[in-house]
Parts: structure tokens; C-alpha cells; sequence
């Protein structure tokens, strides 16, 4: 009767512990994103300090193949925005459907989230030119021929993140996107993308490599706009940069080295002004970044950046307050 106790109790132990482990694995996860800077600009002899990014996220499962994910962020550059909120189902392992809100599958930079920058500013790329989130549905499958293999493709409405309730159109707005991961660190990501912001078709296609192992991270991307109907001169933009890695012993887990190359030509959002023509609403601009980031704990978990970008525009060029020569000093926690 003793033994009998004693299995019955064992048995009881296994079942709970079973279901506390499956109960876990519906458990949402939050992680969050803080980003405070400092910002001296030379020209205008001004600084500023500033919280660029207060993220927050919850994600997690209802279901083995159901998976959801919602993120605000209560200060974009003081604006509050609520920018991921979509379900997700993965019948395979290799492929998965999304819908609902999202970054849009185009280009390398535009897809880092801010804790997994490696500049204290975006690139223009990123920032200016490729940088798109909206509603929609988007399919992703990877498959092995010879190399790993990545493709994602979705359509959306084009009505970016606000002007969605009363939006109808018969525009079809897609992004398609391809990684492949080559031997020895080497990727090579493609990606194709239409939009249609007011009666303006804009097509982009964007091209960019990257090699990462041991301590260097080596990237170059290049991304071409076109406007329909010629209703604005095409987009060139280009970002290329370096980081290198040394482990401290002490305090610090590692500081890296790096340095950026960006450059973009003058740039419109598709946006018409009072008379109907597109207006330009970023200047054509180069730009050199160096700087270090000191990391306090792993790889974009705390990091200390600091920055000095140099800025070059033509001889007209109406050039935006925080678009000048200027340091960035910026600390950046995720958890």
C-alpha cells in the first residue's frame, strides 16, 4: 500500500510538473527598449538631450503554432506609436503567415530594431529613404539548397500605421525579400518593394551584403527609388560600414570600432505640395560617422555609444536643424 502511495504521489508530481511546463510556454514575454542621448551640434554651438526610443513589447503563444506579438513606443522622438500588432501562425518550422501591423520585409538597416543598432543614428536608408511599416499579411519560408535560404513576401494596404479604419483601395502595395547565408560569415539579402503614399507609385529595389564572424562586422547597401510617371527624379542611397570588436577584461565587456559611409540625393515621401508637384523633403546629403560603443553586458544589451558625424550638402541645400556636424553620446538598455 506504501509503494502504491508513493507511485500514485510520483505520478501526480509528473503531471504537475508537465503541466506547469506547458503552462509556461504561454507565458507572454516583455522586453523593452531606453534610449537616452545627448546631441551637440558644432554650427549652431547647441546640444540637447533626448529620449529617442522607450519601447515596449509583449509577445508570446496561445497555441504551439499561434504566436502574437504587440509594441508601443511611448517616445519616438516624443511621439507616442504603436508600431508592431500582428498574430503569427508556423504550421512548419519553415514557414510562417502574418497579419496585422509590421515592419515591412525590405532592406538590412530599416529591419534592425534600435537595440540592435550599431550607431547611435540611423543610417539614411534607413531612416529616410527605406524606412516602412504598415498593415498587411506576409508569408516567410526558409529551405536548405546547398545554403539557408530566407524568403518573405506580403501585400499591404499602403495606408502606413494611423489611417487605417476608413482606407479602401484597389492599389496593390508588396514587399519581397531575400536572404541567403553563404559560407564563412558572408549573407547576401535582396528586396523589392511598391508603394503607393497619395496617387504616387514609388518602386524600390534594394541590394546589400554583409560579412560577420569573430570580431568584424563588414556591410554595404544600396537602394534605388523610382517615381511613376517620372513625377520625381529617382532616389539613389548607399550605407557601407565597418565594426570591429576587442574584449576589455574589466568593467566593460568590449568596446568596438567603427566607422560609416552614407549618402543619399534629395528625397521626397511621394507627398505633393500646394501646387501639385512632389517637394523635396530630405536634401541630398553624404555623411561620415565614427565612433565607439563601449558595451556594459552582452552584444546590445547596455551599450554606451558615442559618435561624431560629419555632414556634406550642396551649395542650396535647406538643411534641417538636427541634419548638421554634431556628437552623440547615447546609452541604450534592453531588457
Amino acid at each position: 500500500m506504501k509503494n502504491l502511495v508513493i507511485c500514485a504521489s510520483l505520478l501526480v508530481g509528473l503531471a504537475g510538473g508537465a503541466y506547469a511546463q506547458k503552462k509556461s510556454q504561454y507565458i507572454p514575454e516583455i522586453h523593452g527598449t531606453i534610449r537616452g542621448k545627448y546631441e551637440y551640434q558644432f554650427e549652431e554651438n547647441k546640444g540637447r538631450f533626448q529620449v529617442r526610443n522607450a519601447r515596449f513589447s509583449l509577445s508570446g503563444k496561445v497555441a504551439p503554432i499561434v504566436s502574437y506579438k504587440a509594441e508601443i513606443d511611448l517616445s519616438d522622438e516624443g511621439s507616442i506609436k504603436m508600431l508592431d500588432a500582428y498574430a503569427r501562425i508556423t504550421p512548419l518550422k519553415t514557414f510562417d503567415i502574418t497579419i496585422g501591423q509590421m515592419r515591412v520585409p525590405f532592406t538590412i538597416d530599416a529591419h534592425r530594431s534600435p537595440h540592435q543598432q550599431y550607431f547611435a543614428n540611423r543610417s539614411f536608408i534607413a531612416k529616410q529613404v527605406g524606412n516602412v511599416r504598415d498593415v498587411g499579411a506576409t508569408l516567410a519560408y526558409t529551405w536548405e539548397i546547398g545554403i539557408p535560404v530566407r524568403l518573405e513576401t506580403g501585400i499591404f494596404n499602403g495606408s502606413g500605421l494611423t489611417n487605417q479604419k476608413d482606407f479602401w483601395t484597389n492599389r496593390i502595395n508588396y514587399s519581397a525579400k531575400a536572404h541567403l547565408q553563404l559560407p564563412q560569415g558572408f549573407n547576401l539579402v535582396g528586396s523589392v518593394q511598391k508603394i503607393s503614399p497619395e496617387n504616387v507609385s514609388i518602386q524600390m529595389y534594394d541590394i546589400g551584403a554583409y560579412y560577420h564572424a569573430g570580431r568584424w562586422h563588414i556591410e554595404a547597401e544600396y537602394l534605388r527609388k523610382h517615381y511613376a510617371q517620372g513625377a520625381f527624379k529617382q532616389v539613389n542611397a548607399f550605407d557601407g560600414f565597418v565594426c570591429y570588436d576587442q574584449p576589455l577584461p574589466k568593467v566593460f565587456q568590449k568596446i568596438s570600432f567603427l566607422g560609416r559611409f552614407d549618402c543619399m540625393s534629395d528625397h521626397s515621401n511621394g507627398k505633393a505640395g500646394e501646387n501639385g508637384l512632389l517637394v523635396i523633403d530630405d536634401a541630398a546629403r553624404k555623411r561620415l560617422t565614427v565612433g565607439t560603443t563601449l558595451s556594459l553586458a552582452k552584444p546590445f544589451v547596455a551599450d554606451l555609444r558615442i559618435n561624431y558625424e560629419n555632414y556634406f550638402y550642396g551649395k542650396d541645400a535647406v538643411v534641417a536643424v538636427s541634419e548638421k556636424d554634431k556628437i552623440v553620446v547615447e546609452l541604450m538598455v534592453r531588457f
